[in-house]
């Protein structure tokens, strides 16, 4: 979220535009019955949610969740660790470009820099959560030199680091082409320096292609939504805070679904809207990116990834 236009004047949504955690846990619950099995939860950042916990403890209670986790800049994440795991949260994903200072404060655009972070998963690694994955966007330019250093410092720890690639996600990171380092590229980068083997995915629709270093010491994996788009195999829905559903992280808008919960629809008639909405969808986007130019207007238009989430 950027600095320059998320400052301490910007007015954020009011809290009744906003799902409370009954409206989540609800719509969580229909999720699972269409057969959804794991939930996510992301931002923004989550953990700045007052009584995130209490959500927590809502969606590990649905029968039929198999996986919790939640994916966090860490900034916050030593302070809630431990409530967080007694709420019933099953893993954690955070995100951490650089472990280098000016690299990391430069790509984040705050003043911090990766201490509290690292800070964070260290308390993580020690609560048991496992497995707990470091999320590197890597952007020619600016942290290529310091993707081994990243490597290096995780392996062995039981984290797994997955480098994603650059992706124009949203309209306000200046998106380029020639900023995009392919996964191809980093992986001979730590390859050079750990010998490494392929890894069969661990499911269908899994969007890592996973590597395994040979001492045994780990694993690494890499999103590669540019180079070698997955949209076929995509199973992914996302619930944005003020109640949309949203079929791809790079659509132009959503499907509202707090409007009719608040109306009064049925669990039987908001079921049907989230099923018309997944098996109506045909979002390519990434394998569509191309230099077609009613395509390019279209890309202008959409969400941010603040708000439609990881």
């Amino acid at each position: 979220m950027p600095a320059e236009i998320f400052g301490e004047k910007y007015e954020f949504l009011p809290r009744p535009r906003i799902l409370t955690f009954e409206e989540i846990e609800r719509l969580a619950r229909l999720f699972v019955v269409a057969g959804v099995s794991k939930i996510r939860i992301t931002g923004g950042e989550p953990l700045v949610r007052a009584k995130l916990p209490d959500l927590i403890e809502k969606l590990a209670g649905i029968d039929g969740v198999e996986d919790l986790t939640l994916t966090t800049n860490g900034y916050l994440l030593s302070k809630h660790a431990a409530e967080l795991q007694a709420a019933g949260l099953n893993r954690l994903t955070v995100s951490l470009d650089s472990l280098d200072d000016t690299v990391f404060k430069t790509m984040s655009g705050r003043p911090q820099g990766p201490a509290k972070t690292l800070e964070g998963i260290k308390i993580a690694i020690r609560l048991g959560f496992s497995p707990i994955k470091v999320n590197v966007v890597v952007q020619r330019g600016m942290n290529e030199h310091t993707l081994v250093e990243t490597a290096r410092y995780f392996k062995g720890t039981g984290v797994i680091v997955r480098f994603i690639e650059f992706m124009d996600v949203g309209t306000k990171n200046g998106w380029n082409l020639s900023q995009v380092i392919s996964n191809k590229e980093i992986l001979e980068l730590i390859r050079a320096e750990f010998p490494m083997e392929a890894v069969e995915p661990g499911y269908r629709g899994e969007v890592a292609t996973r590597y395994r270093y040979l001492d045994g010491e780990g694993e690494i994996g890499f999103i590669s939504s540019v180079s070698e788009p997955f949209c076929g195999e995509c199973t992914r829905a996302r619930l944005s805070i003020d109640g949309k559903l949203i079929t791809c992280l790079f659509a132009v808008g959503g499907t509202d679904l707090k409007t009719p919960m608040r109306a009064g629809a049925s669990d039987g008639e908001l079921a049907g809207i989230i099923g018309r909405v997944w098996n109506g969808r045909d979002d390519r986007y990434s394998e569509l990116r191309s230099g077609n130019n009613e395509f390019k207007a279209l890309a202008e238009q959409k969400v941010e990834m603040y708000y439609t989430g990881g």
